[in-house]
């Protein structure tokens, strides 16, 4: 018998618990697809600054180490999107800094004639793991098949260079327009990153400059 006013606390069954696990995870189930949308929106409105930034990295550390520099895009293999990576040269009387020579920073040594020497610069390289899958967000190069811009040490674009890479465009796919928003991050000659909306024509001040 237990004293007047005191209940005994009963626990719950086990059939109670498995009713409330149920609950929980119908109430997940529902959440999931919400979830995963958010973050697939979340990951390609990133993407666009993503190339703005190492776009702008490139032309800052030119002028910076009053060097030539460049960014060079890659494929990245797990989503099909493109990795980038940084370098800088200093360019002296036979040593040229372009495709070809061996005097660019890399991601382990510096530049070689880095007035630094081996504490010099090492070369910044970005994956592009963090964003979406290039059949939800696909990125396309303008002009087709160039991958690298060379700044002089003024920030300037290297116009000497051929076939050079003027913009990079992501757009979304089918099932996500009106979600996800076409968007391409161009470089002035200035050597300026800017963000802007390829599918509009001048004088719309979201287009793209020509």
């Amino acid at each position: 018998m237990f004293p007047l006013g005191i209940r005994r606390q009963r626990g719950a069954t086990l059939i109670e618990l498995m009713m409330g696990l149920a609950v929980i995870a119908f109430v997940l189930a529902l959440g999931m697809p919400s979830m995963s949308h958010w973050v697939t929106m979340n990951k390609a409105t990133s993407a666009g600054e993503f190339y703005a930034e190492g776009f702008s990295m490139a032309r800052r550390q030119a002028v910076l180490h009053n060097a030539a520099s460049r960014i060079v895009l890659s494929p990245n293999l797990a989503n099909g999107q493109m990795d980038w990576q940084v370098d800088i040269c200093f360019p002296v009387t036979g040593t040229p800094c372009n495709d070809q020579s061996g005097a660019w920073s890399t991601t382990t040594t510096a530049a070689a004639n880095d007035p630094d020497g081996a504490a010099g610069f090492t070369s910044v390289f970005r994956a592009a793991d963090s964003l979406p899958q290039s059949d939800v967000l696909a990125p396309s190069l303008v002009p087709d098949g160039a991958s690298t811009i060379y700044f002089t040490s003024l920030g300037w674009v290297d116009t000497t260079v051929d076939a050079r890479l003027t913009r990079i465009r992501l757009d979304p796919a089918d099932r996500y327009h009106g979600e996800i928003p076409s968007v391409a991050v161009s470089v002035t000659l200035a050597g300026m990153a800017t963000k802007c909306n390829p599918t509009v024509n001048a004088p719309d001040s979201r287009a793209c400059p020509p």
